[in-house]
């Protein structure tokens, strides 16, 4: 979209941009007989995303691990009286959490039309998961991974009962142009410490005229570039779902979107940095309602019925970085993915 059309909210092909909202975005679309359910929809853009789908008619499924989500939907309901909206407990770090909530959604006989997968963490102090995995990578990607796998018969069921179009979003980030060099760690992702090859070698002589390879120390954890990595993680898993789904010749589209700056509670490890930063970069940011409005995009607008695979910002298709763009890398990280879980268990 460029900086001038960030800036000034102009629109691109879509007929919307970086000013528009979610109410703006899905203006005349029904959601009504729809089941969308929303990770971390208790509070941020997750909170406006689950309204703006309620708003809409859409039977709305907050899916959050604190006890903001019964607050949510009280919220909701005041504004909007005749919303459905239900609350049900997931911890996306914990793949413990992922598969009870997948069983009591399953067990609830509810259809799945939509499903967002907005929770995240970001800029966290290194940490592993109770399953051993690196925090931002554990809930950002693997845990949505697993509830999407585990809910997907679902989804398939309901868009072909209905004739209805799945849709699936993953929220990256823009951060995803800010990983490693490799993009994904997959030989370090847990290590704290970072570590490469460095070649050294040796002065020839009659003796000995091999060169010598050490294992070097460069650094701690990068919290920064974790998230990174987890951000490009939600392209490549949205990439190769699709194709798998494309491949199968489900009715079920799959795309990301980077929502934007927006100053909300995932930003609370790092709130000094971010606010410094705002001061700074004031006009790039945006308000709540303009940060939910590509999900919900993306998720409703009927100009996007069989698009999918792509990525997303500010209502309009963009550009990703090379990494995202590697077939191999996104079924190297499926693989990896489906390997971590199966060790889990």
């Amino acid at each position: 979209m460029g900086i001038l059309s960030l800036i000034t909210g102009k629109p691109g092909a879509s007929g919307f941009g970086s000013g528009s909202t979610a109410e703006q975005v899905t203006e005349g679309i029904s959601a009504a007989g729809l089941t969308v359910l929303v990770t971390g929809g208790s509070s941020g853009i997750g909170l406006e995303t689950s309204r703006v789908f309620a708003l809409r008619g859409a039977h709305v499924i907050i899916a959050a691990r604190n006890t903001e989500a019964s607050e949510a939907r009280k919220r909701i309901m005041e504004i909007h009286p005749l919303a459905r909206v239900d609350v049900l407990k997931l911890d996306l770090s914990s793949l413990k959490s992922v598969r009870a909530f997948a069983d009591q959604f399953n067990s609830m006989n509810l259809p799945l039309n939509i499903l967002i997968n907005n929770a995240g963490v970001m800029f966290c102090p290194f940490q592993l998961s109770e399953d051993e995995v690196e925090m931002q990578f554990a809930t950002n990607h693997l845990g949505h991974f697993l509830l999407t796998n585990l809910l997907l018969d679902n989804m398939k069921t309901t868009a072909k009962s209905t004739g209805i179009e799945g849709r699936i979003v993953n929220l990256s980030s823009v951060a995803h142009l800010h990983t490693y060099p490799k993009g994904i760690l997959f030989d370090q992702l847990n290590d704290k410490k970072m570590y490469v090859f460095l070649w050294l070698f040796r002065r020839k002589s009659n003796i000995d005229s091999t060169a010598n390879n050490v294992f070097f120390f460069i650094g701690r954890y990068n919290d920064k570039m974790a998230y990174g990595q987890s951000k490009l993680a939600n392209i490549l898993h949205a990439k190769e779902l699709s194709r798998r789904l494309k491949e199968e010749g489900a009715n079920i589209t799959v795309n990301c979107v980077h929502p934007g700056l927006i100053m909300t509670n995932l930003m609370r490890h790092s709130f000094a940095l971010m606010k410094a930063i705002q001061v700074v970069t004031y006009l790039f940011w945006k308000n709540v309602p303009q940060g939910a409005a590509t999900t919900c995009y993306v998720g409703l607008n009927p100009q996007l019925k069989g698009v999918t695979g792509k990525y997303f910002a500010d209502c309009n298709e963009e550009k990703t970085s090379k990494h995202a763009k590697s077939d191999v890398l996104a079924k190297q990280l499926w693989e990896f993915s489906e390997e971590l879980i199966r060790s889990a268990k």
